[in-house]
């Protein structure tokens, strides 16, 4: 298990004006990053001068390659921004709208961010949800683009590990944020799961489950069937490299 510390590095989170974005700044800020680049849509100011903020909508190309020339290097990218609207399977809009912010935005913001992170054989970080593992059925294109979200995430982490590039996917459950404010359920502190997040990563982990709801399937995802299976299809790649 390869392991990483936050201190003395540079970070960049997506939806970081607010909830569990701006509680990963400061939380990165606290370990004693040297620099925190917080992306959001709007503008947005911190007190601490080590934070360099970006105008960013991960839904527009041409934005996030704008942001992206403001960024010198980069160990830790945090793919955090999201959405999450009720829905009734009636429609494609919310589908999109869903999939545009949670699956296309990290992916495009990923590939944006690359090279730096090949350079620095640095850490993505995908915000993804427990939602990926069973939908909530009265958020459906929420739960499919989460769960499209985690399977992109398995990819990308055994397509870039040759270049030394670790991926984690952190699998929250109910956050104390505006997305969820309104659901009668118990609900964790940003600034908490903000702590988990980063011990994750810390520690190596692959899989995050930052809070005490997620937590709950922690011990039997690492050994499961699906996990195995993981690796067996990541071990795909090696051969497909030799014969190209």
């Amino acid at each position: 298990m390869s392991t990483t510390a936050v201190a003395e590095k540079t970070v960049l989170v997506t939806g970081a004006n607010r909830g569990l974005g701006l509680a990963l700044v400061d939380e990165a800020l606290r370990r004693g990053a040297t620099r925190v680049y917080a992306a959001s849509r709007q503008p947005f100011a911190h007190s601490d001068d080590r934070v360099t903020p970006l105008i960013m909508d991960v839904t527009d190309w041409a934005q996030i390659e704008r942001a992206v020339e403001s960024v010198e290097s980069l160990d830790i990218l945090i793919n955090n921004a999201g959405v999450s609207l009720p829905d009734d399977l009636n429609s494609r809009a919310a589908f999109e709208q869903h999939f545009d912010v949670n699956v296309y935005g990290p992916l495009m913001v990923t590939q944006a961010l690359l090279p730096s992170l090949t350079q620095s054989r640095g850490r993505i970080v995908n915000v993804v949800s427990i939602g990926a593992f069973a939908a909530v059925p009265i958020l459906p294109a929420y739960s499919a683009s989460k769960a499209a979200a985690f399977s992109v995430t398995q990819s990308l982490r055994a397509l870039l590990a040759g270049r030394g590039v670790k991926v984690h996917a952190v699998l929250p459950g109910p956050i104390d944020t505006d997305m969820v404010r309104d659901l009668p359920i118990p609900k964790a502190s940003p600034e908490s799961v903000a702590r988990a997040i980063l011990d994750g990563v810390e520690l190596g982990e692959e899989e995050i489950f930052p809070d005490p709801f997620s937590q709950m399937q922690a011990e039997s995802w690492s050994a499961s069937a699906a996990k195995e299976l993981e690796r067996q299809n990541a071990a795909l790649i090696a051969p497909l490299a030799l014969a190209a």
